[in-house]
Formats: C-alpha cells, structure tokens, sequence
C-alpha cells in the first residue's frame, strides 16, 4: 500500500492562503499528526517557507513536535492548561478563567495566549467570563500578556450563513480596546475575506488539499496494491453478505485494504471507484477490514496498484461517497500505509 504525500503542495498551498491575508501572519495548523500525513515533516517543511506558529489539540502533540523545530517556533496547544499536563515549551491557549487562574500559578511569565467563545460555544471563555478577568488577563506582570487572542467560526465554509457575521461582530465586541494581536480565521475564514483576517490566520485543512479552499492543490495520493484477480460468472457473488451479484461475466480484482487502514465501510455500494490511470473501476461488493474488491473488467491489462484518492477522486468527492468530510478521511488514514514524501 502506498500513501503519496506531496509536501511542496503542502508548502504551496500555505502559501496561497497567507497570499490571501497579506496583511496577516500566517500559521498552521498541524494538529492530529498534521491531519494524518505525519506532523515532524509537514511543520519542519512550513517552518522553512517561513511559517513560525503552529496549532496542535493537545499537549502530547506538542511535546512530540517539539524536538523538531527550533525555538523561535511557537507550538500552541488549543486544549489549553489542563491538569497534570507538561506544558514546556509550548503555548497554551487558554479556554477558561480556571485555566487562567491554573496557568497563572503554575507559569507565571510564561507564554500564553486566550480563546473567546463567540457564539460557537465549544471552548473559550463567553463574554460574562472575559470581562471578570480581562484586565487581570491583558496586564504587563506576567510579562508580554497574551501572544494572541482568538475566537473558531463554526460556519466559515458556508460564506452566507449569518453566523459568520454574527460571530465577527461579538468577537470585535470582546476584544476592542485589546492591544494583542487577534486571530479569528482559519481555511475558512481566510476565504471570507479581510474583515475576518486580524492580524493571525489559522490554515489547517487547506493546506492538505481539502475544501473549502477549492483552489487547493492535491496533496495526497493513495494507491492500493493488487492482491489477486479473478473471473466472476453471471449470478455469482463477491463478497461479504452476497450484497453484489454480477449481471454478466465481469472480471474482478481485490486490493489489500479496508476498514482498518481508515477507508470508511460505507463506501460499499456507494458508487465509488478505484482508478488505474485515470479510467474508473467500480468497488462492488463490501469494504471488510482488510480488502476491497473493484471490477476491472473495462481494462485492458490489470496494474499493480489502483488509486482510491487520486486528481480524478479527491478526498472531498471520496468522502461524498461516504456521507463524511474530507477531514475525516485525512484524519483516520491508518498506519499500515508506506508513506512516501515528495
């Protein structure tokens, strides 16, 4: 099996999303093992097209990253101080006003930085809480006060909600008068334009080659390894549950992965196809844990490998199929994968 990662679309695309807010510093996002494509090398290759801020979920994510940028790099941990973590070297982005206080005793002139809730109601701190600690949060004693300030659209790849503006207006609301650079946009948001920018974005998905940023460029290829062909008669079925019976004689090949590796079993009898340069090769049957069957009758010799994302079938139209989201699929490629890095 062989994953395809392409770093220099990794690299152009963060590039082409700080282009869009050239008024604001751009980090990244490389949280979840750098959406699974393997966090050291994505965030090492950033860093050296000039990227210095980078966001992980937890505390363990920025540990195991750390060793591997230098330290003018800024690891920020968006779950914050939580209880018993180590917090060395990294920049916890602060929920609540019980972090605050935890931080403050545990850290005190170490950097920080402050999440708003502004209408998502996920993490930060709402208004009512904000203002009880604002000034105490902003003062100098603690040595530069927060690196930054930031709020999470909850609907930035929908550019007409009214959430979005909703949200901007509250999030300008609780940050006025606040001499701290502010950070509200993420892939989304970016795209919603200069209003939404401040003075930090926040690419994450973009940057691997998922939407919203549909002028992405791909970042990831996936080809599976032929295992075996056969010929099928009509009536005969393939498969888990005898779900698929050919109509007429059809050749059938079966590629060594499935529900372990993270390729959803829902995308049986979905529609979905495995490719061979670029002509499509039904999946018919069940995905099971470690197979997936593809009729390649159409074609006039069987390749080694088919393609399950590919320029013809993106992780976005794959994850259609599959009543799921780019990210998902990202996220939960397995571990069995040789990874190969352009």
């Amino acid at each position: 099996m062989g994953l395809q990662i392409d770093i220099g679309a990794i690299v152009a695309n963060w590039k082409a999303l700080a282009a869009q807010a050239p008024g604001a510093r751009a980090a990244a996002v490389v949280k979840a093992d750098a959406y699974g494509l393997g966090a050291p090398r994505v965030a090492r290759a950033l860093y050296d097209a000039g990227a210095r801020d980078f966001f992980v979920a937890l505390a363990g994510e920025g540990r195991a990253l750390r060793p591997h940028l230098p330290e003018d790099a800024a690891i920020c941990v968006l779950s914050g101080h939580m209880e018993g973590e180590d917090l060395a070297g990294l920049v916890p982005v602060l929920n609540s006003a019980e972090q605050f206080f935890r931080d403050r005793t545990m850290r005190r002139g170490k950097p920080f930085a402050i999440q708003l809730d502004s209408g998502m109601n996920r993490l930060g701190m709402e208004a009512a809480e904000w203002a009880a600690i604002r000034a105490e949060a902003l003062a100098a004693d603690r040595g530069a006060g927060p690196r930054f300030i930031m709020s999470h659209l909850a609907c930035a790849d929908e550019p007409d909600d009214p959430a979005n503006a909703a949200q901007l207006a509250a999030f300008r609301a609780m940050t006025e008068g606040c001499a701290v650079p502010r950070s509200l946009a993420a892939t989304g948001g970016i795209l919603l334009g200069p209003d939404y920018h401040f003075d930090l974005v926040r690419p994450g998905v973009g940057l691997y080659g998922g939407l919203p940023f549909a002028g992405a460029r791909q970042v990831v290829r996936l080809s599976l390894p032929v295992i075996q062909t056969r010929e099928v008669r009509p009536g005969e079925f393939v498969g888990y549950g005898a779900s698929w019976s050919a109509e007429s004689p059809r050749r059938i090949a079966t590629v060594a992965a499935g529900y372990a590796d993270g390729i959803p079993r829902a995308l049986s009898s979905s529609g979905v196809c495995l490719y061979a340069d670029g002509l499509a090769c039904p999946v018919v049957g069940r995905v099971s844990m470690d197979l997936i069957t593809a009729d390649v009758t159409g074609l006039a010799s069987v390749p080694a490998a088919l393609d399950l994302i590919c320029p013809e079938q993106p992780i976005d139209r794959l994850a259609g199929f599959a009543g799921t989201i780019g990210y998902e699929v990202l996220t939960s490629l397995g571990q069995r994968y040789e990874r190969t890095y352009l």
